[in-house]
Protein backbone atom coordinates (compact mmCIF):
# COMPACT_ATOMS: atom_id res chain seq x y z
CA UNK A 1 0.00 0.00 0.00
CA UNK A 2 1.08 3.60 -0.58
CA UNK A 3 0.07 5.67 2.44
CA UNK A 4 0.55 9.41 2.07
CA UNK A 5 -1.16 12.62 3.09
CA UNK A 6 -4.01 10.78 4.74
CA UNK A 7 -4.98 8.78 1.65
CA UNK A 8 -4.36 5.20 0.61
CA UNK A 9 -3.62 4.13 -2.93
CA UNK A 10 -3.51 0.44 -3.83
CA UNK A 11 0.04 -0.53 -4.82
CA UNK A 12 0.69 -3.82 -6.55
CA UNK A 13 3.37 -4.85 -9.03
CA UNK A 14 4.50 -1.92 -11.19
CA UNK A 15 3.50 -3.68 -14.40
CA UNK A 16 -0.07 -4.18 -13.19
CA UNK A 17 -0.92 -0.59 -12.27
CA UNK A 18 -3.23 0.97 -14.89
CA UNK A 19 -2.90 4.56 -16.01
CA UNK A 20 -5.96 5.73 -14.09
CA UNK A 21 -4.30 4.72 -10.83
CA UNK A 22 -1.51 7.14 -11.60
CA UNK A 23 -4.00 10.01 -11.64
CA UNK A 24 -5.27 8.79 -8.28
CA UNK A 25 -1.71 8.69 -7.05
CA UNK A 26 -1.19 12.25 -8.28
CA UNK A 27 -4.17 13.43 -6.28
CA UNK A 28 -2.99 11.60 -3.16
CA UNK A 29 0.46 13.17 -3.38
CA UNK A 30 -1.02 16.64 -3.86
CA UNK A 31 1.78 17.63 -6.24
CA UNK A 32 2.05 21.03 -7.88
CA UNK A 33 3.76 19.26 -10.78
CA UNK A 34 2.56 16.29 -12.82
CA UNK A 35 2.84 12.50 -12.98
CA UNK A 36 3.02 10.61 -16.26
CA UNK A 37 2.82 6.91 -17.06
CA UNK A 38 2.19 4.72 -20.06
CA UNK A 39 4.47 5.91 -22.85
CA UNK A 40 6.96 7.55 -20.50
CA UNK A 41 9.23 4.51 -20.45
CA UNK A 42 10.80 5.77 -23.69
CA UNK A 43 12.19 8.71 -21.70
CA UNK A 44 12.56 7.49 -18.14
CA UNK A 45 13.37 3.90 -19.04
CA UNK A 46 16.55 4.54 -21.02
CA UNK A 47 19.60 6.79 -20.98
CA UNK A 48 22.43 8.08 -23.15
CA UNK A 49 24.43 4.89 -22.79
CA UNK A 50 21.71 2.96 -24.60
CA UNK A 51 22.80 -0.25 -22.89
CA UNK A 52 19.98 -0.73 -20.38
CA UNK A 53 16.21 -0.40 -20.46
CA UNK A 54 13.74 -0.68 -17.58
CA UNK A 55 10.10 0.16 -16.95
CA UNK A 56 9.47 2.71 -14.18
CA UNK A 57 6.12 3.03 -12.45
CA UNK A 58 5.82 6.73 -13.27
CA UNK A 59 7.71 9.81 -14.35
CA UNK A 60 7.33 12.70 -11.91
CA UNK A 61 7.69 16.26 -13.20
CA UNK A 62 7.93 18.26 -9.97
CA UNK A 63 7.38 21.99 -9.76
CA UNK A 64 9.90 22.29 -6.95
CA UNK A 65 11.63 20.79 -3.95
CA UNK A 66 8.43 20.18 -1.97
CA UNK A 67 7.07 17.93 -4.72
CA UNK A 68 10.26 15.87 -4.67
CA UNK A 69 10.08 15.48 -0.91
CA UNK A 70 6.46 14.29 -1.14
CA UNK A 71 7.39 11.63 -3.69
CA UNK A 72 10.25 10.31 -1.55
CA UNK A 73 8.04 10.24 1.54
CA UNK A 74 5.37 8.34 -0.38
CA UNK A 75 7.94 5.76 -1.48
CA UNK A 76 9.18 5.42 2.10
CA UNK A 77 5.70 4.32 3.19
CA UNK A 78 5.79 1.31 0.86
CA UNK A 79 7.76 -1.89 1.11
CA UNK A 80 9.57 -1.65 -2.21
CA UNK A 81 9.20 1.58 -4.20
CA UNK A 82 12.37 3.45 -5.13
CA UNK A 83 13.12 6.93 -6.48
CA UNK A 84 15.69 8.01 -9.06
CA UNK A 85 16.53 11.59 -10.00
CA UNK A 86 16.98 12.01 -13.76
CA UNK A 87 18.81 15.07 -15.06
CA UNK A 88 19.20 15.37 -18.82
CA UNK A 89 19.45 11.62 -19.29
CA UNK A 90 23.20 11.36 -19.93
CA UNK A 91 23.98 8.50 -17.58
CA UNK A 92 25.62 5.64 -19.43
CA UNK A 93 24.81 2.54 -17.36
CA UNK A 94 21.26 3.04 -16.11
CA UNK A 95 22.32 4.99 -13.02
CA UNK A 96 19.29 7.32 -13.22
CA UNK A 97 16.67 4.60 -13.68
CA UNK A 98 14.19 3.07 -11.24
CA UNK A 99 12.78 -0.27 -12.31
CA UNK A 100 9.17 -0.27 -11.13
CA UNK A 101 9.76 2.93 -9.16
CA UNK A 102 9.48 6.70 -9.51
CA UNK A 103 11.77 8.65 -11.85
CA UNK A 104 11.93 12.36 -11.07
CA UNK A 105 12.51 14.62 -14.07
CA UNK A 106 14.75 17.28 -12.54
CA UNK A 107 14.63 19.38 -15.72
CA UNK A 108 11.12 20.54 -14.77
CA UNK A 109 12.71 22.54 -11.92
CA UNK A 110 15.37 24.25 -14.04
CA UNK A 111 14.05 27.80 -13.58
CA UNK A 112 13.97 27.60 -9.79
CA UNK A 113 16.49 29.42 -7.60
CA UNK A 114 18.48 31.41 -10.20
CA UNK A 115 19.84 34.12 -7.92
CA UNK A 116 23.23 35.90 -7.84
CA UNK A 117 24.83 36.66 -4.47
CA UNK A 118 27.85 38.54 -3.20
CA UNK A 119 29.18 37.28 0.12
CA UNK A 120 32.27 38.88 1.71
CA UNK A 121 33.23 40.29 -1.66
CA UNK A 122 33.01 36.95 -3.48
CA UNK A 123 30.44 36.14 -6.16
CA UNK A 124 28.09 33.15 -6.22
CA UNK A 125 24.99 31.97 -8.04
CA UNK A 126 22.19 29.85 -6.59
CA UNK A 127 20.87 27.50 -9.26
CA UNK A 128 18.46 24.58 -9.45
CA UNK A 129 19.81 21.05 -9.41
CA UNK A 130 17.83 20.59 -12.64
CA UNK A 131 19.44 23.52 -14.49
CA UNK A 132 21.78 22.81 -17.39
CA UNK A 133 25.33 24.08 -17.05
CA UNK A 134 25.13 25.60 -20.54
CA UNK A 135 22.20 27.76 -19.43
CA UNK A 136 24.04 28.76 -16.24
CA UNK A 137 27.00 29.77 -18.42
CA UNK A 138 25.00 31.87 -20.87
CA UNK A 139 23.00 33.65 -18.21
CA UNK A 140 25.93 34.38 -15.92
CA UNK A 141 28.08 35.74 -18.75
CA UNK A 142 25.35 37.77 -20.44
CA UNK A 143 23.84 39.19 -17.25
CA UNK A 144 26.82 39.62 -14.92
CA UNK A 145 29.99 38.97 -16.99
CA UNK A 146 30.75 36.25 -14.46
CA UNK A 147 31.05 32.48 -14.82
CA UNK A 148 31.58 29.35 -12.72
CA UNK A 149 35.23 28.36 -12.33
CA UNK A 150 35.10 24.64 -13.09
CA UNK A 151 33.30 22.85 -15.92
CA UNK A 152 32.67 19.59 -17.69
CA UNK A 153 33.54 19.24 -21.37
CA UNK A 154 29.88 18.81 -22.30
CA UNK A 155 27.54 21.36 -20.71
CA UNK A 156 24.10 19.92 -21.53
CA UNK A 157 24.27 18.21 -18.15
CA UNK A 158 22.39 19.19 -15.01
CA UNK A 159 23.99 20.86 -12.03
CA UNK A 160 22.76 18.19 -9.64
CA UNK A 161 23.88 15.39 -11.94
CA UNK A 162 27.51 16.44 -12.23
CA UNK A 163 27.78 17.39 -8.54
CA UNK A 164 26.58 13.89 -7.68
CA UNK A 165 29.65 12.53 -9.49
CA UNK A 166 32.45 15.16 -9.50
CA UNK A 167 32.39 17.23 -12.71
CA UNK A 168 35.79 17.45 -14.39
CA UNK A 169 37.32 19.21 -17.36
CA UNK A 170 40.46 21.06 -18.33
CA UNK A 171 40.07 23.66 -15.55
CA UNK A 172 40.01 21.09 -12.73
CA UNK A 173 43.80 21.13 -12.32
CA UNK A 174 43.50 24.70 -11.04
CA UNK A 175 40.13 24.95 -9.33
CA UNK A 176 39.35 21.33 -8.64
CA UNK A 177 36.23 19.52 -9.87
CA UNK A 178 32.81 21.09 -9.73
CA UNK A 179 32.29 19.46 -6.33
CA UNK A 180 35.08 21.71 -5.01
CA UNK A 181 33.35 24.84 -6.28
CA UNK A 182 30.04 24.84 -4.41
CA UNK A 183 29.53 26.20 -0.91
CA UNK A 184 25.94 25.24 -0.11
CA UNK A 185 23.35 22.67 -1.19
CA UNK A 186 19.67 22.08 -0.69
CA UNK A 187 19.06 18.33 -0.61
CA UNK A 188 16.04 16.05 -0.31
CA UNK A 189 17.22 13.03 1.67
CA UNK A 190 15.94 9.47 1.45
CA UNK A 191 13.70 10.28 4.41
CA UNK A 192 11.93 12.94 2.36
CA UNK A 193 13.47 15.72 4.44
CA UNK A 194 14.48 19.02 2.82
CA UNK A 195 17.87 19.99 4.24
CA UNK A 196 20.15 22.95 3.58
CA UNK A 197 23.76 21.97 4.10
CA UNK A 198 27.30 23.34 3.78
CA UNK A 199 30.79 22.73 5.12
CA UNK A 200 29.65 24.14 8.48
CA UNK A 201 25.94 23.23 8.51
CA UNK A 202 24.84 19.60 8.21
CA UNK A 203 28.33 18.94 6.86
CA UNK A 204 28.04 15.14 6.66
CA UNK A 205 25.19 15.47 4.20
CA UNK A 206 26.95 18.24 2.27
CA UNK A 207 30.15 16.31 1.70
CA UNK A 208 28.33 13.02 1.34
CA UNK A 209 26.01 14.28 -1.40
CA UNK A 210 28.94 15.73 -3.37
CA UNK A 211 30.14 12.81 -5.46
CA UNK A 212 27.61 10.63 -3.64
CA UNK A 213 26.08 9.15 -6.83
CA UNK A 214 22.63 10.29 -5.71
CA UNK A 215 22.69 7.74 -2.88
CA UNK A 216 22.28 10.15 0.03
CA UNK A 217 19.98 12.78 -1.39
CA UNK A 218 18.64 14.58 -4.43
CA UNK A 219 20.40 17.92 -4.96
CA UNK A 220 17.70 20.52 -5.62
CA UNK A 221 19.79 23.70 -5.27
CA UNK A 222 23.49 24.51 -5.37
CA UNK A 223 25.44 27.65 -4.54
CA UNK A 224 28.22 27.87 -7.15
CA UNK A 225 31.36 30.00 -6.96
CA UNK A 226 31.78 32.56 -9.76
CA UNK A 227 34.69 34.52 -11.18
CA UNK A 228 35.02 37.23 -13.86
CA UNK A 229 34.46 35.73 -17.30
CA UNK A 230 37.10 36.33 -19.98
CA UNK A 231 36.02 37.51 -23.42
CA UNK A 232 38.15 35.28 -25.62
CA UNK A 233 40.21 32.10 -25.68
CA UNK A 234 43.35 31.16 -27.63
CA UNK A 235 42.73 27.45 -28.24
CA UNK A 236 45.67 25.23 -29.23
CA UNK A 237 46.48 21.61 -30.02
CA UNK A 238 50.03 20.27 -30.30
CA UNK A 239 51.15 16.74 -31.20
CA UNK A 240 53.59 14.31 -29.56
CA UNK A 241 54.96 10.94 -30.59
CA UNK A 242 56.28 9.90 -27.17
CA UNK A 243 53.96 9.32 -24.23
CA UNK A 244 56.62 10.23 -21.67
CA UNK A 245 57.16 13.64 -23.28
CA UNK A 246 53.41 14.23 -23.52
CA UNK A 247 52.82 13.42 -19.83
CA UNK A 248 55.91 15.37 -18.73
CA UNK A 249 54.65 18.54 -20.41
CA UNK A 250 51.06 18.05 -19.26
CA UNK A 251 52.19 17.54 -15.67
CA UNK A 252 54.48 20.57 -15.90
CA UNK A 253 51.59 22.78 -17.02
CA UNK A 254 49.12 21.63 -14.35
CA UNK A 255 51.62 22.13 -11.52
CA UNK A 256 52.44 25.78 -12.36
CA UNK A 257 50.95 28.72 -10.50
CA UNK A 258 48.10 30.73 -12.00
CA UNK A 259 49.51 33.16 -14.54
CA UNK A 260 52.41 30.79 -15.27
CA UNK A 261 50.41 28.26 -17.26
CA UNK A 262 47.42 27.90 -19.55
CA UNK A 263 43.89 28.22 -18.16
CA UNK A 264 42.80 24.88 -19.57
CA UNK A 265 44.84 21.68 -20.03
CA UNK A 266 43.56 18.45 -21.53
CA UNK A 267 44.82 15.86 -23.99
CA UNK A 268 43.85 12.86 -26.07
CA UNK A 269 45.27 9.83 -27.83
CA UNK A 270 44.67 9.25 -31.53
CA UNK A 271 45.55 6.60 -34.06
CA UNK A 272 48.63 7.11 -36.23
CA UNK A 273 46.51 6.78 -39.38
CA UNK A 274 44.31 8.71 -41.77
CA UNK A 275 41.11 7.37 -40.19
CA UNK A 276 38.72 10.40 -40.21
CA UNK A 277 37.33 9.63 -36.74
CA UNK A 278 40.24 8.06 -34.87
CA UNK A 279 43.30 9.36 -36.72
CA UNK A 280 45.08 12.50 -37.90
CA UNK A 281 41.93 14.29 -39.22
CA UNK A 282 40.55 14.43 -35.65
CA UNK A 283 43.28 16.84 -34.51
CA UNK A 284 42.91 20.15 -36.46
CA UNK A 285 40.64 22.78 -34.91
CA UNK A 286 39.41 24.26 -38.17
CA UNK A 287 38.56 22.81 -41.60
CA UNK A 288 41.23 25.10 -43.08
CA UNK A 289 43.91 23.50 -40.90
CA UNK A 290 45.90 20.69 -42.50
CA UNK A 291 47.53 17.84 -40.60
CA UNK A 292 50.61 16.87 -42.59
CA UNK A 293 51.70 13.34 -41.59
CA UNK A 294 55.07 13.93 -43.25
CA UNK A 295 56.11 15.69 -40.03
CA UNK A 296 55.58 12.51 -37.97
CA UNK A 297 58.91 10.73 -37.32
CA UNK A 298 59.26 7.27 -38.86
CA UNK A 299 59.95 5.92 -35.37
CA UNK A 300 56.45 6.85 -34.13
CA UNK A 301 54.31 4.06 -32.70
CA UNK A 302 50.74 3.01 -33.52
CA UNK A 303 49.28 5.93 -31.58
CA UNK A 304 50.08 9.61 -31.15
CA UNK A 305 49.24 12.12 -28.41
CA UNK A 306 47.68 15.57 -28.55
CA UNK A 307 48.02 18.15 -25.80
CA UNK A 308 45.07 20.57 -25.88
CA UNK A 309 45.42 23.90 -24.06
CA UNK A 310 43.72 27.28 -23.91
CA UNK A 311 44.59 30.76 -22.67
CA UNK A 312 41.93 33.27 -21.61
CA UNK A 313 42.17 36.93 -22.59
CA UNK A 314 40.19 40.16 -22.89
CA UNK A 315 39.01 41.94 -26.02
CA UNK A 316 41.15 44.85 -24.90
CA UNK A 317 44.35 42.76 -24.95
CA UNK A 318 46.62 43.38 -27.93
CA UNK A 319 47.06 40.35 -30.24
CA UNK A 320 50.83 40.68 -29.81
CA UNK A 321 50.42 40.39 -26.04
CA UNK A 322 48.47 37.15 -26.41
CA UNK A 323 50.99 35.82 -28.95
CA UNK A 324 53.86 36.56 -26.57
CA UNK A 325 52.15 34.88 -23.64
CA UNK A 326 51.36 31.75 -25.68
CA UNK A 327 54.88 31.56 -27.14
CA UNK A 328 56.41 31.86 -23.68
CA UNK A 329 54.36 28.91 -22.46
CA UNK A 330 54.94 26.77 -25.53
CA UNK A 331 58.71 27.26 -25.67
CA UNK A 332 59.19 24.91 -22.72
CA UNK A 333 57.21 22.09 -24.34
CA UNK A 334 58.58 19.25 -26.48
CA UNK A 335 55.90 18.77 -29.13
CA UNK A 336 56.40 18.41 -32.90
CA UNK A 337 56.83 22.07 -33.86
CA UNK A 338 55.13 21.82 -37.25
CA UNK A 339 52.10 20.06 -35.83
CA UNK A 340 50.61 22.97 -33.94
CA UNK A 341 47.04 24.17 -34.46
CA UNK A 342 45.45 27.25 -32.92
CA UNK A 343 42.24 29.23 -33.07
CA UNK A 344 40.76 32.31 -31.40
CA UNK A 345 37.18 31.83 -30.20
CA UNK A 346 34.89 33.49 -27.69
CA UNK A 347 34.91 32.12 -24.14
CA UNK A 348 31.32 30.92 -24.44
CA UNK A 349 31.98 29.35 -27.83
CA UNK A 350 34.97 27.49 -26.39
CA UNK A 351 33.03 26.11 -23.44
CA UNK A 352 30.24 25.03 -25.76
CA UNK A 353 32.65 23.40 -28.23
CA UNK A 354 31.16 19.92 -27.73
CA UNK A 355 27.74 21.32 -28.71
CA UNK A 356 28.95 21.32 -32.31
CA UNK A 357 29.96 17.68 -31.97
CA UNK A 358 26.49 16.93 -30.62
CA UNK A 359 24.79 18.68 -33.53
CA UNK A 360 26.93 16.82 -36.06
CA UNK A 361 26.31 13.48 -34.32
CA UNK A 362 22.57 14.10 -34.24
CA UNK A 363 22.61 14.95 -37.95
CA UNK A 364 24.24 11.65 -38.87
CA UNK A 365 22.28 9.60 -36.34
CA UNK A 366 25.19 8.71 -34.04
CA UNK A 367 24.01 10.72 -31.04
CA UNK A 368 21.18 8.30 -30.28
CA UNK A 369 23.30 5.20 -30.82
CA UNK A 370 24.64 3.22 -27.83
CA UNK A 371 27.60 4.68 -25.97
CA UNK A 372 29.62 2.01 -24.13
CA UNK A 373 31.85 4.61 -22.52
CA UNK A 374 34.53 3.89 -19.95
CA UNK A 375 35.92 6.56 -17.58
CA UNK A 376 38.81 5.81 -15.26
CA UNK A 377 40.99 7.71 -12.80
CA UNK A 378 44.53 6.27 -12.97
CA UNK A 379 47.44 7.26 -10.76
CA UNK A 380 50.63 8.68 -12.23
CA UNK A 381 52.44 5.56 -11.04
CA UNK A 382 50.31 3.36 -13.32
CA UNK A 383 49.69 5.53 -16.37
CA UNK A 384 52.78 4.46 -18.38
CA UNK A 385 51.81 0.79 -18.06
CA UNK A 386 48.25 1.66 -19.08
CA UNK A 387 49.51 3.44 -22.20
CA UNK A 388 51.85 0.62 -23.16
CA UNK A 389 49.17 -2.08 -23.09
CA UNK A 390 45.78 -0.37 -23.48
CA UNK A 391 46.41 2.58 -25.80
CA UNK A 392 49.21 1.10 -27.91
CA UNK A 393 47.84 -2.43 -28.20
CA UNK A 394 44.18 -2.89 -27.26
CA UNK A 395 43.00 0.48 -28.63
CA UNK A 396 45.62 1.28 -31.27
CA UNK A 397 42.93 1.63 -33.95
CA UNK A 398 40.77 3.98 -31.84
CA UNK A 399 37.35 3.64 -30.24
CA UNK A 400 35.15 5.49 -32.72
CA UNK A 401 35.32 8.65 -30.62
CA UNK A 402 37.71 10.64 -28.39
CA UNK A 403 40.20 8.91 -26.08
CA UNK A 404 40.80 11.66 -23.53
CA UNK A 405 43.71 11.65 -21.10
CA UNK A 406 44.95 14.48 -18.90
CA UNK A 407 46.37 14.97 -15.39
CA UNK A 408 44.56 16.21 -12.30
CA UNK A 409 45.82 17.22 -8.86
CA UNK A 410 44.54 15.42 -5.79
CA UNK A 411 45.15 18.47 -3.58
CA UNK A 412 42.39 20.33 -5.48
CA UNK A 413 39.81 17.75 -4.35
CA UNK A 414 38.19 17.65 -0.92
CA UNK A 415 38.71 14.26 0.72
CA UNK A 416 35.54 14.74 2.78
CA UNK A 417 33.32 14.23 -0.29
CA UNK A 418 32.15 10.80 -1.43
CA UNK A 419 34.41 10.78 -4.51
CA UNK A 420 37.11 8.10 -4.42
CA UNK A 421 40.48 8.66 -6.11
CA UNK A 422 43.68 6.71 -6.72
CA UNK A 423 46.73 7.44 -4.58
CA UNK A 424 49.29 10.17 -5.22
CA UNK A 425 49.11 13.89 -5.93
CA UNK A 426 48.96 13.51 -9.72
CA UNK A 427 46.45 11.19 -11.34
CA UNK A 428 44.94 11.02 -14.81
CA UNK A 429 41.45 10.79 -16.15
CA UNK A 430 41.10 8.44 -19.09
CA UNK A 431 37.79 8.67 -20.96
CA UNK A 432 36.99 6.30 -23.83
CA UNK A 433 34.05 8.07 -25.46
CA UNK A 434 32.75 5.61 -28.03
CA UNK A 435 30.08 6.37 -30.62
CA UNK A 436 29.00 3.10 -32.20
CA UNK A 437 26.13 1.83 -34.35
CA UNK A 438 23.61 -0.58 -32.87
CA UNK A 439 24.29 -4.27 -33.25
CA UNK A 440 26.89 -6.88 -32.22
CA UNK A 441 29.60 -4.20 -32.08
CA UNK A 442 28.10 -2.87 -28.84
CA UNK A 443 28.47 -6.17 -27.00
CA UNK A 444 32.01 -6.50 -28.32
CA UNK A 445 33.00 -3.05 -27.03
CA UNK A 446 31.35 -3.63 -23.64
CA UNK A 447 33.39 -6.83 -23.43
CA UNK A 448 36.51 -4.83 -24.30
CA UNK A 449 35.77 -2.40 -21.45
CA UNK A 450 35.53 -5.36 -19.08
CA UNK A 451 38.79 -6.71 -20.49
CA UNK A 452 40.52 -3.38 -19.78
CA UNK A 453 39.24 -3.28 -16.20
CA UNK A 454 40.18 -6.93 -15.69
CA UNK A 455 43.68 -6.23 -16.97
CA UNK A 456 44.04 -3.20 -14.65
CA UNK A 457 43.07 -5.36 -11.68
CA UNK A 458 45.34 -8.23 -12.73
CA UNK A 459 48.36 -5.96 -13.15
CA UNK A 460 47.68 -4.18 -9.86
CA UNK A 461 47.22 -0.73 -11.37
CA UNK A 462 46.15 2.01 -8.98
CA UNK A 463 42.84 3.14 -10.49
CA UNK A 464 39.22 3.99 -9.74
CA UNK A 465 36.28 4.05 -12.11
CA UNK A 466 34.71 7.47 -12.67
CA UNK A 467 30.92 7.34 -13.21
CA UNK A 468 31.28 3.84 -11.69
CA UNK A 469 29.07 0.88 -12.47
CA UNK A 470 29.31 -2.47 -10.71
CA UNK A 471 27.00 -5.46 -10.38
CA UNK A 472 27.94 -6.67 -6.89
CA UNK A 473 28.35 -5.16 -3.45
CA UNK A 474 31.81 -6.72 -3.23
CA UNK A 475 32.90 -4.71 -6.26
CA UNK A 476 31.46 -1.55 -4.70
CA UNK A 477 33.33 -2.27 -1.46
CA UNK A 478 36.53 -2.64 -3.45
CA UNK A 479 35.78 0.61 -5.28
CA UNK A 480 35.29 2.64 -2.10
CA UNK A 481 38.11 0.89 -0.25
CA UNK A 482 38.75 2.46 3.15
CA UNK A 483 35.93 4.95 2.50
CA UNK A 484 33.28 2.21 2.35
CA UNK A 485 32.46 2.33 6.06
CA UNK A 486 31.96 6.10 5.96
CA UNK A 487 29.78 5.81 2.87
CA UNK A 488 27.58 3.14 4.48
CA UNK A 489 27.23 5.22 7.65
CA UNK A 490 26.11 8.20 5.60
CA UNK A 491 23.68 6.03 3.66
CA UNK A 492 22.22 4.73 6.91
CA UNK A 493 21.82 8.29 8.21
CA UNK A 494 20.26 9.91 5.17
CA UNK A 495 18.61 7.09 3.18
CA UNK A 496 18.12 4.24 5.68
CA UNK A 497 15.64 2.31 3.51
CA UNK A 498 17.80 2.61 0.36
CA UNK A 499 15.05 4.37 -1.58
CA UNK A 500 17.30 6.60 -3.67
CA UNK A 501 19.31 5.87 -6.82
CA UNK A 502 18.49 2.17 -7.25
CA UNK A 503 20.11 2.15 -10.69
CA UNK A 504 23.54 2.27 -9.08
CA UNK A 505 22.89 -1.20 -7.63
CA UNK A 506 24.86 -0.49 -4.46
CA UNK A 507 22.18 -1.08 -1.80
CA UNK A 508 18.98 -3.12 -1.78
CA UNK A 509 15.68 -1.52 -0.81
CA UNK A 510 14.70 -2.39 2.76
CA UNK A 511 11.18 -2.64 4.16
CA UNK A 512 11.62 -0.61 7.30
CA UNK A 513 13.79 2.19 8.55
CA UNK A 514 16.97 0.78 10.07
CA UNK A 515 17.58 1.62 13.74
Amino acid sequence: MIVCLGRIVQDTDADSIPDDDVSTLSESLDLQGTIESGGITGVAGKDFGGLYSVKPLALIKPSGTEDIARVVKAASQTSHLTVAARGNGHSINGQAMADGGFVIDMRSTEENHFKPLTIDGSHYIDVSGGALWEDVLRRCVSMFRLAPRSWTDYLSLTVGGTLSNAGVSGQAFRFGPQTSNVTELEVVTGKGEITVCSATQNSELFFGALGGLGQLGIITRARVKLQPAPDMVRWLRVVYTEFEEFTRDAEFLVTQEEGESFDYVEGFVFSNSDDPINGWPSVPLDPDHEFNPAYIPQTASSVLYCLEVALHYRNSDRPSTVDTAVSRLLERLGFIQRLKFQLNVSYVEFLLRVKQVEEHAKANGNWDSPHPWLNIFISKSSIVDFDRTVFRKMLKDGVGGPMLIYPLLRSKWDSRTSVVLPEGEIFYIVALLRFVPKGPTVEKLVAQNHEIIKWCNKEGLDFKLYLPHYQSKEDWKRHFGNQWTRFVERKTSFDPMAILAPGQKIFKRTHTIKP
